[in-house]
C-alpha cells in the first residue's frame, strides 16, 4: 500500500509540475494580434529606396515583441518593446533609439491594422500634437508601417512611410 501511495504522490506532483510548465499566460488571442509583424524584415521607401532591416521577434513566453531596427546605412538603431497590457487592455509600444529618442504608443488592432499613438505634448511653437503610427497586414503578407504626425487634430505630416518584406 506505501508503494501504491508513493508512486500516485509522484504522479500527482508530476502532473501538477507539468501543467504550471506549460501554463501560458500570454498565449491568448489578444497577445497574438500583433503577431503579422513577427519575423525578419528588409524596409524599402515608397520609392523603392532600401530604408533598412528589422527583426522583430516573440519573447518572454509569448508575452512581448522584441523589434531590432537598423536603418540602411546603418548609423540610426533602436529597439521597441510591445505587449498586450492585461491591466488597460490595450497594446503598447515603448521605443528608445541610438539617438536618445523615445516614443511611447498605446491602441488597438482593427481589422488588418494594428494603430497605436502617442499622448498629446506640446511641439517647439506651443501647438497640440501626436503620433500615430499604423502596421498594416497586407494580402501578399507584407506590412506597411504608416507613421503620421498630427497637430492641431488636423494637420498631418507623414514621418515614415515603410514596406517590410521578410527576408526569410
Amino acid at each position: 500500500m506505501k508503494f501504491f501511495f508513493k508512486v500516485m504522490m509522484v504522479t500527482v506532483i508530476s502532473i501538477s509540475v507539468n501543467a504550471q510548465e506549460t501554463n501560458c499566460n500570454c498565449c491568448t488571442e489578444k497577445h497574438s494580434e500583433f503577431d503579422f509583424w513577427i519575423g525578419t524584415w528588409t524596409v524599402t521607401n515608397p520609392d523603392g529606396s532600401l530604408a533598412g532591416n528589422n527583426v522583430i521577434e516573440k519573447i518572454q513566453d509569448n508575452c512581448l515583441l522584441r523589434e531590432n531596427w537598423t536603418s540602411a546605412k546603418g548609423t540610426y538603431t533602436g529597439t521597441s518593446t510591445n505587449f498586450y497590457n492585461n491591466n488597460t487592455k490595450q497594446w503598447e509600444q515603448i521605443w528608445i533609439d541610438n539617438q536618445g529618442g523615445s516614443l511611447h504608443l498605446k491602441g488597438h488592432r482593427k481589422g488588418n491594422k494594428m494603430i497605436l499613438k502617442t499622448s498629446v505634448a506640446n511641439n517647439k511653437d506651443g501647438l497640440p500634437f501626436y503620433h500615430q503610427i499604423t502596421w498594416s497586414l497586407n494580402d501578399d503578407g507584407s506590412v506597411r508601417q504608416y507613421w503620421e504626425t498630427i497637430t492641431n487634430n488636423k494637420d498631418v505630416s507623414v514621418a515614415f512611410d515603410g514596406l517590410y518584406k521578410k527576408t526569410e
